[in-house]
């Protein structure tokens, strides 16, 4: 008789903890598509949004992400003025003193030759210790990594210009010859030293204020890209394509 009364009992307890349990597990699988639905809503949206020259990194990577990065982002502000700042030093004593480099090197070394000459010589008469000059010795590593870095960088240029000149790629053809057109402008402008300084100033300004205002950048940046694409597609169907490349190609082979 004990067995037959708790038997309703045990069946009641069954069921609400059946219903507790399907409970649990449907709010724990809805819980679970959420968490599934909200990283993947950001990153869809993220994955749409133009980035400028079709970047898929940050700009820190995009520049290599060490220390030369560092400072073209003015993540030291230090060092990133003090290397703006002696540039300009560089450029107002080259350019606007008319100072020559020659003469700047021979002038800062009879200047040091002559400084630690006589305090070598006067310690006795000011009761100083002599100074200790270093010995100075260059590693060869970094020269080695520096030309072989130029060497590859090179000889990857030369391959470029190698295949553009080879009549493969029109497109590509047209834009350096625009590039190196508008690049003979500017150098008519202006001197050497003056397009590096003004290069050197560019790197250490546009790439922080891009980074710093990319959501605003990159909108009119894809509506720009829109509108270049719309004009060389009218180029190209009004001049691109009457040019007869591919009788050339075809003499060729």
């Amino acid at each position: 008789m004990a067995e037959h009364s708790e038997s309703p009992i045990e069946s009641v307890m069954e069921k609400i903890s059946e219903k507790i349990h399907a409970h649990d597990s449907s709010s724990s699988s809805d819980s679970d598509s959420e968490s599934n639905k909200k990283p993947d809503s950001p990153s869809s949206v993220k994955a749409k949004i133009f980035r400028l020259f079709g970047r898929e990194k940050p700009v820190h990577k995009v520049f290599g992400g060490g220390k030369p990065a560092d400072v073209l982002l003015w993540r030291n502000k230090k060092i990133s003025a003090g290397v703006l700042g002696f540039a300009t030093a560089i450029w107002v004593l080259f350019e606007l003193i008319e100072y020559n480099l020659l003469s700047l090197v021979c002038h800062i070394l009879i200047l040091s030759l002559a400084v630690l000459f006589l305090w070598s010589n006067a310690h006795t008469f000011i009761h100083k210790t002599p100074p200790r000059i270093p010995q100075v010795h260059l590693p060869e590593e970094p020269f080695l990594q520096v030309a072989s870095a130029l060497t590859y960088e090179i000889n990857r240029g030369f391959a470029v210009l190698r295949s553009i000149a080879s009549g493969k790629d029109l497109k590509k053809f047209l834009i350096v010859i625009a590039a190196l057109w508008i690049l003979s402008i500017v150098g008519s402008w202006c001197n050497f030293l003056t397009l590096f300084y003004t290069t050197f100033v560019f790197l250490h300004t546009v790439p922080v204020l891009y980074e710093k205002y990319e959501d605003k950048i990159d909108p009119f940046a894809e509506k720009a890209a829109i509108e270049m694409k719309k004009q060389y597609a009218v180029f190209d169907a009004k001049v691109l394509s009457k040019i007869p490349v591919g009788a050339l190609k075809a003499k060729r082979v």
